[in-house]
């Protein structure tokens, strides 16, 4: 993660497709998939319907899939390459805002997993206070921080034991809810609206996981040895994320036949620790806490290269303390003193996400226009002499202002956010991604490639 270097050195590409399908194959086992399962059938679509939203929503991880093979073909890992899309001092901006998405869905999830541990120790009659819940935050926190230390090969290697470990256990709680989900009531549903209905749930899943995730996809493909076919890179990405996904929405939509409050509830693991047996209560929230680990990771991974790129050129350890004083802290803010501020934080972050969401449609519209024949290294340098790209920056800011056009959330409202936008922020994701096409296309005319 030098800044002197753009490519990844050779002797560092030792990721396998095999241990790139185990990496994102554990970051998407967490049981947080039973819940979008049941959020597809609040759209009030039938079986079939809501099975199809959630092949479809899955099968879009072809999007990082798409940035994994890029990442891998030049051996730059994403906001490396990202840097010739908008130059070295435009990209800083959608460079700086995919860390701190990345560093507050971590802390995001911390808090969560620490929660879960916490509960997980209440099934064992350990007393709940605040010192036992500061302590499951330490340990919790701890096995995230603890990742930093190793290398790409080594993690690669973690992910797969919790693909098994968590994957396992997940299925039983999976089979647990099949046998008790009612089957007459599931295919008594009736279809909805495939506009108004089936189209935002995709759009739903899209934006909550696989666009979501593009940002650190070539942070992993740019390891992958370079005998590995580019086909191989991108179906292992794609099936190794969206394989346990869809597996477990569909669960999920059986799921909402036995609790139909999962989708609006405000806390889902609890309505989904009433439905399971009480004597698998304590592996539940083990299932549950330790499913979020390889999500953090992955997260955590990113969040030090995307500071590295940015140009804050620390140390290894003292990237490794700054991250994990900035997620302790808000974790404790969260936990200790307001939770309130947890709803507002990732409502700020959903904000983030639109802009995300234009940046990865800008940097793919980008590679297949201009990168045909692959980066120009010297425009991934630091010290490039191509300080602004106008066309990918014009583009993104074009594509991000219409994305909040059509945005509709509790804290805000687009002047556009009526009809299937209206309170559906995810179909805005959508709106960006056609406009930055359409906007970089229209560039395109006038720009000869670099």
């Amino acid at each position: 993660m030098d800044n002197e270097f753009v490519k990844v050195p050779e002797k560092d590409k030792t990721l396998s497709p095999g241990k790139l399908f185990y990496n994102w194959f554990a970051a998407n086992i967490g049981i947080m998939g039973f819940v979008y399962g049941a959020i597809i059938v609040s759209y009030h679509l039938s079986f079939w319907q809501s099975v199809t939203a959630a092949l479809i929503g899955a099968l879009t991880f072809a999007i990082p899939g798409w940035v994994a093979m890029i990442g891998q073909r030049e051996g730059v890992t994403t906001f490396k390459m990202s840097r010739a899309t908008f130059g070295t001092h435009g990209n800083k901006i959608p460079n700086f805002m995919a860390w701190l998405n990345m560093v507050g869905w971590l802390a995001v999830n911390v808090i969560t997993g620490t929660l879960l541990f916490s509960a997980m120790l209440k099934t064992i009659h350990v007393p709940q206070t605040g010192f036992t819940k500061f302590i499951c935050l330490v340990v919790f926190a701890g096995l995230v921080f603890l990742s930093g230390i190793f290398k790409e090969d080594t993690l690669a290697k973690i992910q797969t034991w919790l693909s098994w470990i968590f994957g396992g256990l997940t299925l039983v709680m999976l089979i647990m809810f099949l046998v008790n989900a009612n089957w007459g009531e599931a295919f008594a549903m009736k279809p909805g609206s495939w506009v108004t209905g089936w189209l935002p749930a995709v759009a739903f899943i899209a934006a909550g996981s696989s666009i979501s995730w593009s940002m650190a996809a070539a942070d992993w493909g740019a390891y992958v040895h370079p005998n590995t076919k580019p086909s191989a890179t991108f179906w292992n990405t794609t099936l190794g994320a969206a394989t346990p996904l869809f597996i477990l929405m569909a669960g999920g939509v059986l799921l909402s036949t036995i609790s139909p409050s999962l989708a609006s509830a405000s806390d889902p693991y609890q309505v989904m620790y009433g439905v399971i047996p009480g004597w698998f209560g304590f592996l539940y929230f083990l299932v549950a806490a330790g499913g979020i680990i390889p999500q953090c990771l992955v997260s955590f991974r990113s969040a030090r290269i995307n500071l590295s790129t940015i140009g804050i050129e620390v140390s290894q350890k003292r990237s490794l303390i700054l991250h994990a004083v900035i997620i302790i802290l808000i974790s404790i803010y969260v936990l200790f003193i307001s939770g309130d501020f947890l709803s507002n934080f990732e409502l700020f972050l959903n904000f983030l996400g639109i802009c995300l969401a234009s940046w990865v449609a800008i940097f793919l519209v980008d590679s297949v226009i201009y990168r045909k024949n692959g980066y120009d290294v010297k425009l991934m340098e630091p010290n490039s002499s191509v300080h602004y790209n106008w066309p990918g920056i014009i583009s993104w800011i074009i594509a991000t202002i219409f994305g909040f056009l059509f945005t509709s959330n509790a804290a805000y409202r687009g002047p556009f956010a009526h009809g299937i936008f209206e309170n559906n922020s995810s179909l805005a994701v959508f709106v960006s991604g056609i406009a930055a096409i359409i906007v970089m296309f229209i560039k395109s005319s006038d720009k000869q490639e670099d």
